[in-house]
């Protein structure tokens, strides 16, 4: 049988019982794509961390390096009845990462805010102005 990792393709943990995805920001929207195609079709939340000065994170898998910033994104598949979150590391020297929006168009909202809050660029973001 193949693990989440196998099928989706990058690092996979579990946190609480819930799958917990960890793509490089360049593969972020094609994991999400998958998602939507495997029933996960509802973004319910985007958000921002900042892990200055923060003591600890939550385990990451060994191939995963820890950045200042992580984007957290929580998807459900109301079908499946499960959550699944991606945690995605954003360096503090390029503070971006792509836009969910054309796959999720509820998200702009909640990536401006994470833009205001830390910085954090949505490439493809249809307005990040404050």
């Amino acid at each position: 049988m193949a693990t989440e990792a196998d099928r989706y393709g990058v690092p996979a943990t579990r946190s609480r019982g819930q799958l917990v995805l960890h793509p490089p920001r360049d593969r972020l929207v094609e994991v999400v794509e998958a998602l939507a195609s495997d029933g996960y079709r509802m973004c319910l939340d985007v958000c921002g961390v900042d892990y200055r000065g923060h003591p600890g994170r939550g385990e990451l898998p060994a191939e995963v390096s820890p950045e200042r910033f992580e984007v957290v994104v929580t998807l459900i598949s109301h079908r499946q009845r499960e959550r699944v979150r991606l945690r995605v590391q954003v360096p503090e020297d390029d503070p971006t990462c792509p836009s969910l929006w054309p796959v999720h168009p509820g998200t702009e909202a909640m990536e401006r805010e994470t833009f205001d809050m830390f910085g954090v660029r949505f490439d493809g973001h249809p307005d990040l102005t404050r």
